[in-house]
């Protein structure tokens, strides 16, 4: 099985209780992506994604769009490997 581009990618802002997860979900039908998004303790949301490189850009950069207003910072970490999900989901 090849590699596939994977990101952790960390929103920080006013990103819970605001449907950040759901229109993460949302978003992710329009893109070749798998993964999940959650709520983190700290208040932070995490995005795990996994697809192609320029599905996943393309995918991260529409939720930032979408989800804008409410976002204060974006960190991304990327790497290759092998495929870990199937489907995307919020947890």
């Amino acid at each position: 099985m090849s590699d596939v581009q994977h990101e952790t990618v960390h929103f920080t802002g006013r990103v819970q209780g605001v449907g950040f997860r759901y229109q993460t979900s949302q978003v992710a039908k329009g893109f070749e992506v798998s993964g999940y998004v959650r709520n983190l303790a700290d208040g932070r949301v995490q995005l795990e994604v996994e697809g192609s490189a320029a599905e996943v850009a393309a995918f991260v950069t529409a939720v930032a769009e979408q989800m804008e207003g409410y976002i204060r910072h974006i960190e991304r970490s990327a790497a290759r490997r092998p495929r870990s999900f199937r489907g995307f989901e919020i947890r």
